[in-house]
């Protein structure tokens, strides 16, 4: 059993939040903390650490219910505002996804399709108090008579709206390029032939699974900052993938952990929630996701200290490579070369683009610093930590 010199409780830090005597810092504001007082005084003098990240987030959606009508009826098919809603669930409910377009968007036919809305869209406009179109269709029952309804609902009329995202907060994720001689279109943006761009996603030393590599402290019940409200991690994410290779510091080299996040979808923003039309790919939801991490030891204190010089990804060919499920690597850079905005693949230098918001993400952790020193967040204690190594 590992011992440390520091031990604290979630108890007596909720403790400290409850009577203002808290020590909150921000992923960032940390680093320089352990660098210049070590992790032992900085887990004596840091109580918690704040993260952030706002990207697009595919893997999202929410669960619906949209109240009984007169006559009654078991809805088949739903739509909100012309987007398909899954509606296998019970009478009223529906999940719309994150990633549905528009039932008449014309897709790809058009190449590169614009994809201006879908069920990412759906959930802004619904978080921004608009009122949205909802249509269903039925086969009619003894019970469920009814065979039709369409009525505007807004969050203010919806009885139950809860986002519900099954994969979020990636632990990680490759930098694209595109080795082809043409543009190609991927989830990851648009990529210039010859590798003339790379593109990446994450918040680097900001992003929430950076700061606690093994989940030592997020779990089920882990309170969170979600979408602008408070939230909850369920769940570990589907493609949770903690068995990967990592550096000596526990940072995986690939795409690793993710969450399964929810949150009550009244409390939640638009600033937060962004339905995202990515070209030639699809519709998509850009998420703000922070999670606080209790400094319990002076481990959690060296972890929540990492930077971008020590966080590393892998460059990966979306041109043809990803498609065809080849798992080849053009070279490992870190995301401190990333940011400095030129990378270099095969001896060219190439700019990178992020598609996740640094400044985003720094307001979120700055946000969620606020909310523990106020004393009106408290640390949701995980009842179950995710899944590790295997």
């Amino acid at each position: 059993m590992e011992t440390y010199k520091i031990n604290k409780t979630y108890q007596e830090i909720n403790e400290k939040i409850r009577s203002g005597e808290v020590v909150v810092v921000t992923a960032e504001e940390m680093i320089d903390i352990v660098k210049n007082e070590g992790p032992i005084d900085a887990a004596n003098h840091v109580d918690v650490v704040t993260t952030g990240t706002f990207s697009p987030m595919c893997s999202s959606g929410a669960f619906i219910n949209f109240g009984h009508s007169a006559p009654t009826i078991k809805a088949s098919h739903v739509w909100l505002n012309n987007v398909p809603a899954y509606a296998g669930i019970a009478a009223v409910d529906c999940y719309v996804g994150a990633t549905e377009p528009c039932e008449d968007d014309p897709l790809n036919k058009v190449h590169p399709g614009e994809f201006n809305y879908g069920g990412g869209h759906v959930i802004e406009d619904l978080v921004a108090g608009k009122k949205v179109w909802l249509k269903a269709t039925a086969y009619g029952t003894t019970c469920y008579p009814n065979r039709m309804i369409e009525k505007k609902v807004s969050l203010e009329t919806l009885p139950y709206a809860v986002l519900c995202n099954p994969r979020n907060g990636y632990q990680n994720y490759n930098c694209a390029i595109n080795m082809t001689p043409k543009t190609v279109y991927t989830y990851m943006g648009a990529l210039k032939p010859g590798g003339e761009n790379a593109n990446y996603c994450s918040a680097g030393q900001l992003s929430p699974l950076f700061n606690d590599p093994y989940y030592k402290t997020i779990g089920v019940g882990t309170r969170i900052f979600l979408g602008g409200g408070i939230g909850y991690v369920t769940w570990h994410g589907t493609q949770h993938k903690p068995s990967v290779q990592r550096t000596e510091n526990g940072i995986p080299l690939t795409p690793a952990g993710t969450l399964f996040i929810m949150g009550d979808l009244n409390q939640m923003s638009a600033e937060w929630l962004r339905g995202a039309s990515i070209q030639g790919y699809g519709c998509s939801l850009s998420v703000g996701l922070g999670i606080p991490i209790p400094i319990l030891n002076e481990e959690m204190a060296k972890y929540a200290a990492v930077s971008d010089e020590e966080i590393f990804t892998q460059v990966i060919d979306y041109g043809h490579d990803y498609g065809q499920g080849i798992s080849k690597s053009y070279g490992q850079v870190s995301y401190a070369e990333l940011k400095s905005g030129f990378i270099k693949v095969n001896g060219k230098e190439i700019p990178t683009v992020p598609l996740s918001s640094m400044v985003k993400a720094r307001e979120i952790a700055d946000i969620l610093k606020k909310w523990i020193s106020d004393g009106d967040f408290l640390l949701g204690e995980p009842q179950v930590t995710l899944p590790g190594e295997r």
